[in-house]
């Protein structure tokens, strides 16, 4: 918490003791029978977390970039794949403020801050990742809808939530022909591909997301037509910080973690702690942790402030973090040899969850 004001460090004490008697628990449990906690979420939401910078007048809890960061990280120690899942829902509610009108901010806005409903940001295609430009899901314009055709894949939260916020081509190819649309579920077209068999981040369901000649009203457009890539890039700006901040707080519950276990273990006759090759792996851990936790939140604080580098040192922060966060993990894994391959383990759990941070978003 250095560094941070006592509002901050408030937030931050609010989110740890929700991540320690409400998420941790049940951690374990979640992954292995892959629940996605829905009231448990809906929980976090009674204390702001559904829709943490976004506006108040619509539900939001109109928070700072750095105060986003301080939570995902704090809730991150309880469990990385169900906050991961709420930083997505949190960035699909702040486009809708940000890039709405009065009319879309007060419709969907509400619900999804309180996790009433659940949101799915929809860009990533079995042809394009990365190069979001050529996304080929099109919106043909007719009379007051569009026809949308195409699919979506790797959807966090995809088939069991409410409101997808989709990127599809509504013009030519490049980045000015992409255009956002929200969609509901329950839309005439809209169908969902089989549930994933993932690695870690199993608390969250992820599917393909297609659509069929899914009827869209225009009045489901965010933003102008061509404006889609810009609002899907401002979004991932804020998404990088918060996937970041996510890894932090499974880097700090696995250093603690081989902490614990470096004092209660014991091998040629006394605690692991007290060999001179593991204090100084756990110190350059513990130094890495906060080297990474430095350049998120000044990436946070950049963002916050409209810098012109924001969007560069949100990207070096995402990338920083999240390798260093998983080396950490890894590390925290091998300190607690055989042991830490355990499932009875968390370390082993943390290690899964932030390995596809180091992939997806951006």
């Amino acid at each position: 918490s250095a560094g941070l004001t006592e509002e901050q460090k408030e937030f931050q004490k609010v989110a740890l003791d929700f991540a320690t008697k409400e998420m941790a628990p049940h951690m374990a449990e979640w992954d292995e029978k892959e629940i996605f906690p829905v009231e448990t979420m809906r929980k976090a939401a009674q204390l702001g977390f559904g829709g943490i910078y976004v506006r108040p007048d619509v539900g939001g809890s109109g928070l700072s970039r750095l105060d986003t960061s301080v939570i995902f990280e704090a809730l991150s120690t309880g469990c990385t794949s169900t906050t991961a899942y709420m930083s997505i829902h949190n960035m699909c509610a702040w486009m809708i403020d940000s890039f709405g009108n009065e009319e879309q901010r007060h419709k969907f806005c509400p619900s999804l801050c309180s996790m009433e409903k659940f949101a799915s940001y929809c860009l990533t295609e079995p042809g394009s990742g990365s190069d979001a430009a050529s996304l080929l899901t099109s919106a043909k314009r007719k009379g007051d809808t569009y026809i949308l055709n195409g699919s979506k894949a790797f959807i966090s939260g995809g088939g069991d939530t409410d409101v997808y916020v989709v990127m599809c081509r509504t013009g030519g190819p490049g980045p000015k022909g992409i255009s956002c649309m929200v969609l509901e579920k329950g839309t005439p077209g809209l169908s969902f591909g089989k549930k994933e068999k993932k690695v870690g981040w199993n608390s969250q369901p992820t599917r393909a997301v297609i659509f069929e000649d899914c009827v869209v009203p225009v009045e489901n457009r965010l933003g102008a037509e061509g404006q889609g890539f810009n609002i899907a890039m401002k979004g991932l700006n804020g998404g990088r910080i918060n996937i970041a901040s996510c890894s932090l707080g499974a880097a700090h519950a696995s250093v603690l973690l081989a902490q614990e276990h470096l004092t209660v273990r014991k091998q040629f006759g006394e605690p692991l702690a007290n060999n001179q090759y593991l204090q100084f792996r756990l110190a350059e851990m513990a130094t890495r942790l906060v080297a990474a936790r430095l350049m998120v939140r000044n990436a946070a604080r950049a963002l916050q402030e409209g810098r012109e580098d924001a969007a560069v040192l949100c990207s070096m922060a995402k990338l920083f973090a999240t390798d260093e966060c998983f080396a950490i993990c890894n590390q925290a894994l091998q300190m607690h040899g055989g042991y830490g391959y355990l499932k009875d383990y968390a370390v082993q759990q943390f290690v899964r969850d932030i390995r596809v941070h180091q992939i997806l978003e951006g």
